[in-house]
């Protein structure tokens, strides 16, 4: 059974080694994504925001530009690397309102502060107890304001990521994964059970289907790189790694494919504002 430290530390190790090809202008799902999450918050002038599994900024950055000077984003990861680069892309687009922090969602510091928005973009599924990080999500929004939850939808990356992982198992088949992380919430009724679990009840929850630009045979294994199958990668010994490598290099070559499937489940809940806090 996998623990919340385990699952904490192997997070931290794949996204820390994962940085150098995270920005990779092959992975610009990355930043697709977390700006079209912060789009649907419309987030006022002089908002504080939270986001939490910020990455390098996905959204974190869009939502800095949408709340201005006044408002504030402070961005955590448990993966110190990918902040670093946070923090410089921040400083190049000039957006002096926001902070970068190293934490760990089931354990923010915040005491009594509440956010007007707080964000989760693909990164609650690695927590083991989903319910419990909804739970920590929600009880940092203020009445009135917003929780977002974005997460992949059914055939992540397809047809490519089938033909990744039956390379893996064809070199190494302990590392063989037929079930991702992000499969338990998938679809839309998974997403709102899980926000019920967490103490949710009314939320909007929106599939949209979508696929991601893949231009070459180097262009896919960016994105391997840079995202959690880098965990994976890096446990290949030399030999099994040029296997996998040369395995993916020849089917987008042989498949002809050009893009692949980037399938993503918006959510979106507002904390209601109690009678007390309305007097």
């Amino acid at each position: 059974m996998t623990t919340p430290d385990d699952a904490k530390a192997k997070a931290a190790t794949t996204y820390n080694a994962a940085a150098d090809y995270y920005d990779d202008p092959a992975n610009s799902f990355w930043e697709r994504f977390g700006r079209a999450t912060v789009e649907r918050l419309r987030l006022p002038l002089g908002s504080r925001v939270l986001d939490v599994c910020c990455g390098t900024g996905a959204s974190a950055l869009p939502a800095a530009e949408m709340v201005g000077p006044q408002g504030f984003v402070l961005g955590i990861d448990l993966a110190a690397n990918l902040l670093e680069l946070a923090r410089t892309k921040a400083a190049k687009r000039g957006l002096m309102n926001t902070q970068f922090q190293v934490g760990d969602l089931l354990d923010m510091h915040f005491g009594d502060t509440q956010f007007d928005a707080v964000i989760c973009v693909f990164g609650i599924f690695f927590i083991p107890d989903m319910p419990a990080a909804v739970r920590a999500l929600w009880h940092a929004v203020r009445p009135g304001g917003k929780l977002a939850v974005t997460t992949w939808g059914p055939r992540f990356l397809e047809p490519a990521t089938t033909a990744f992982w039956n390379a893996v198992r064809e070199v190494k088949s302990d590392l063989y994964k037929g079930f991702s992380p992000w499969d338990r919430i998938s679809d839309p009724e998974s997403v709102r059970a899980l926000l019920r679990d967490g103490g949710i009840e009314r939320a909007e929850v929106v599939a949209e289907p979508g696929t991601h630009l893949i231009p070459s045979a180097g262009a896919w294994w960016s994105a391997v790189l840079g995202s959690g199958y880098r965990g994976t990668v890096d446990q290949l010994d030399a030999a099994a790694l040029k296997r996998v490598y040369e395995a993916n290099m020849s089917y987008i070559q042989a498949s002809g494919i050009s893009s692949v499937e980037a399938n993503v489940i918006y959510a979106i809940a507002q904390k209601q504002v109690s009678n007390i806090a309305r007097r």
